[in-house]
């Protein structure tokens, strides 16, 4: 990759705006920054090229706005550090702003650039710049980035770039947008400003929980009988991992994980006794309802999910709330959930609550009083069909073929269900989108394995057909910087999700449930995705229909990405959900 793009040498003669703020990008330790071009940032995009010689940050071009975004999205997912996009004026950022609702909505560090103007109304050139001018560019997305600004001048711009990183970075974490102007952009300089050191600017560690509360919450799961682990949003870092497995076993508490967040505890652990879904399955609903103290670690719709277990019925059990979400709850979207009960509220990251808690039990000699019984992790004996691919049945090819691999499922498709794969380490799977869009898989899937290239693990996503549909061209990044990535496609033909409540309608309504695929299915003609992914310069196989071709073809798959390319496998699979996912949308809900 680092031959990628190299410019000639250049003569740099001169000092622009531009070229101060493209330096600011290097000595904030951004690597890449993804972009589809645009002219109110030239002058950026010159000095990105010119003065840095397009490395640190290095450009990724991108064929859509919202894939440069989902693109560092989930570079961030995996390193938990920002990436940088950059959007081209307003119509760019329209473009954009699905995917920045993804990351704010999955609580993902995200530098996000863009440009106007020039906002000297004397300097824009005729038509063009007067529509790619707005007089507050940010409102189009100020409910779901954390900060942003407009900086008028370049020392403004620096301080502007500071405060963006700082507050992108600390938690609860999300997207900063800064709009530059493009006249600034293009302004020479006499002399360039110094450059602030960002060592001097960095987020402020995470805030250490008040000890009485910490104290408190360790006798009350010291004290209970069935205490029970919500593990929800936490960090990739391994050390707080074993500490999340420790806590569990000093307390004898049972644990629940969720499809939504990424891997929080071994799925494979005595302690995991429920499979993890996008819905709360059966198993953990009823372990929810014998719980008598509930740790919560930052769990994503922690009112829901109770009331999901328990309905009408009053929260008896002790909640104990690990989180600083609040502090981004604005109003505005309802990516909030509902308000649940709490009794002790540590207001600190979940994996600074669990050290801290672990710390307060290894100084008692106070037993754990647990006494769940020891029941094994339900699983299900449902044969499966030998005359069509399933998604369960496709999850077992691909755990066979990758069998001995260290590999991250990036993300699984809607059908997707816990018990289909392991997760042994926080690399192993990464969750979904943070804000249900279809269209972001392909997106994230390339930057997640952007930033796996050199963990010698193999990136995997798992898609449905509509969203590889609504993205493919994301994968042609992948290909052109030689990202290795193993893309394998759900293909039920149909946007069976909106089925489901098509079928919800006709019950409610006494009208045909035959009626339900109408407006749903992509057949008539069958999209070849095999086609569309060579297309974007993909190897591609497909479409995959036997039961007995599936495991050949997924080895020539990955045969080619551990060569170095991006590999996509179109299969049929018989459309189904996992079956809480399946009552949970017939009764209303939609993920």
């Amino acid at each position: 990759m680092d031959q990628i793009e190299r410019p000639i040498p250049s003569n740099t003669e001169g000092v622009w705006a531009s070229d101060v703020i493209a330096q600011m990008l290097r000595t904030l330790d951004i690597p890449y920054v993804a972009l589809n071009p645009g002219a109110s940032f030239r002058g950026l995009h010159d000095s990105l090229v010119n003065v840095l010689g397009n490395a640190l940050p290095q450009m990724l071009l991108c064929l859509h706005e919202e894939h440069a975004v989902a693109i560092a999205h989930g570079w961030a997912k995996v390193t938990e550090r920002p990436m940088a996009a950059i959007v081209h004026s307003n119509v760019g950022l329209m473009h954009a702003t699905m995917a920045v609702f993804n990351a704010w909505c999955d609580r993902t560090p995200l530098l996000l650039f863009g440009a106007t103007g020039p906002v000297d109304a004397a300097r824009r050139r005729p038509w063009i710049d007067w529509l790619h001018t707005a007089k507050d560019q940010g409102a189009l997305l100020r409910p779901y980035t954390k900060w942003d600004d407009q900086p008028a001048s370049v020392e403004a711009a620096l301080e502007a770039m500071l405060r963006a990183n700082m507050l992108a970075r600390t938690a609860p974490c999300g997207p900063t947008y800064i709009c530059l102007d493009a006249g600034l952009q293009e302004s020479r300089l006499e002399t360039a400003p110094p450059l602030p050191d960002p060592r001097r600017f960095r987020a402020p560690r995470t805030a250490m929980p008040a000890p009485d509360l910490v104290q408190e919450a360790t006798q009350r799961l010291l004290a209970a009988r069935r205490p029970l682990i919500l593990a929800g949003r936490v960090s990739r870092d391994e050390g707080a991992w074993q500490r999340r497995i420790a806590l569990a076993e000093r307390l004898g508490a049972v644990v629940l994980t969720d499809l939504k967040t990424a891997a929080a505890f071994p799925s494979t652990h005595k302690l995991h006794r429920a499979p993890a879904g996008t819905f709360l399955s059966p198993a953990g609903q009823e372990l929810l309802k014998q719980a008598d103290v509930i740790l919560s670690l930052d769990w994503i719709d922690l009112a829901g999910t109770l009331k999901s277990a328990l309905g009408s019925a009053p929260v008896t059990a002790t909640i104990i709330q690990a989180s600083v979400d609040q502090l981004v709850h604005n109003g505005w979207s309802m990516d909030h959930q509902g308000l649940p009960p709490i009794d002790v509220h540590l207001l600190c990251e979940a994996d600074t609550a669990g050290a801290a808690i672990l710390e307060a039990l290894t100084r008692t000699e106070t037993p754990a009083r647990s006494d769940w019984p020891d029941t094994p992790l339900p699983t299900s004996d449902l044969p499966l069909p030998t005359d069509a691919i399933t998604v369960p049945s496709l999850a077992g090819a691909v755990r066979r073929v990758l069998a001995g691999r260290e590999t991250c499922l990036i993300r699984g498709p809607l059908s997707w269900a816990g018990q289909l794969w392991s997760i042994e380490h926080p690399l192993d799977y990464l969750g979904i989108d943070g804000g249900a869009g279809v269209g972001s898989g392909p997106g994230m899937a390339v930057g997640a394995a952007l930033a796996l290239r050199d963990s010698g693990r193999l990136a995997l996503t798992i898609i449905g057909d509509g969203d590889f549909l609504m993205g493919n061209t994301a994968f042609w990044t992948a290909v052109h910087y030689r990202v290795p990535l193993l893309v394998v496609v759900a293909n039920n033909r149909s946007f069976f999700n909106d089925e489901l409540h098509q079928e919800r309608m006709a019950n409610q309504r006494g009208r045909p449930v035959g009626n339900k695929w109408i407006g749903q299915h992509m057949t008539d003609p069958d999209i070849d995705i095999a086609m569309i992914a060579r297309g974007q310069g993909a190897f591609a196989l497909g479409p995959i229909i036997e039961p007995d071709a599936l495991e050949a073809a997924l080895t020539e798959a990955m045969n080619a990405v551990l060569a170095g390319g991006v590999a996509v496998v179109d299969v049929r699979v018989r459309p189904a959900y996992d079956p809480a996912t399946t009552r949970t949308m017939l009764a209303g809900a939609k993920p």
